[in-house]
């Protein structure tokens, strides 16, 4: 009997089936599941509880703003010492780098964010390209909150405490939806790419990641103002 060659398009075929499949296809994988820390829903009122400390470090700032902008030398309610100080950074030319004091921002999106993590909760699906616009707009938010704490720690020489809690929930809100966007395969990877993003997931590098770098600015900032700190 003769056997008869596979046809080259059944080849080819074969190697895209096998390159569309997924991590999370896998017999038993939790992102599949949608259990545990995977849940939307879990990750969700996690987003939605990073957007309320925002929120209210925002309507803070944005008020303590007005105050100054009333009064220059007027003491604000976070003004320790020369270390801690959210006048001495108020007051400098990257609080407004857009024209006007960067709580706007936060007061004017974060609701935004709160509203969709309580419709996600609410198990609402999202277009793809709505949670793909959202996590870019969210990664430059976050590219922008490192950048001010770059600035504050390196030439302002004072830190903002309520502007270092902003820092760390958008730090949390970004890997949260960048959790999301994995389980919902909205950032138009190519297939290695989403398994990759999968992988990571699954390895909890999306705790671990945002964890080393909280850790390292909190390190950077006792090594430096450690004692201010404490004194005050």
């Amino acid at each position: 009997m003769s056997s008869q060659a596979p046809d080259a398009s059944d080849v080819v075929d074969d190697i895209d089936a096998s390159d569309e499949e997924t991590f999370d296809d896998e017999p038993g994988s939790p992102l599949a599941r949608g259990t545990g820390r995977h849940s939307l829903r879990f990750l969700y009122a996690l987003m939605g509880i990073s957007a309320i400390f925002c929120i209210v470090a925002s309507a803070v700032l944005s008020i303590e703003s007005y105050h100054l902008a009333l009064n220059p030398k007027a003491v604000l309610s976070c003004d320790i010492n020369a270390a801690i100080s959210c006048g001495t950074v108020a007051q400098s030319w990257q609080a407004t780098f857009f024209g006007f004091p960067n709580a706007f921002i936060g007061l004017a999106s974060e609701p935004v964010v709160l509203t969709i993590a309580i419709l996600g909760f609410c198990s609402t699906r999202f277009p793809r390209w709505f949670l793909f616009c959202a996590q870019v707009a969210y990664g430059l938010a976050l590219i922008f909150a490192y950048w001010l704490f770059v600035q504050s720690f390196f030439y302002i020489g004072a830190l903002c405490p309520w502007c270092l809690i902003i820092t760390v929930f958008t730090t949390i809100t970004f890997f949260t939806l960048l959790h999301i966007s994995a389980i919902e395969k909205t950032l138009y990877l190519p297939p290695r790419a989403q398994r990759g993003l999968e992988r990571a997931i699954e390895w909890h590098l999306d705790v671990i990641v945002p964890a080393l770098l909280l850790t390292t600015l909190a390190v950077m900032i006792m090594l430096k103002y450690g004692i201010q700190i404490i004194n005050s």
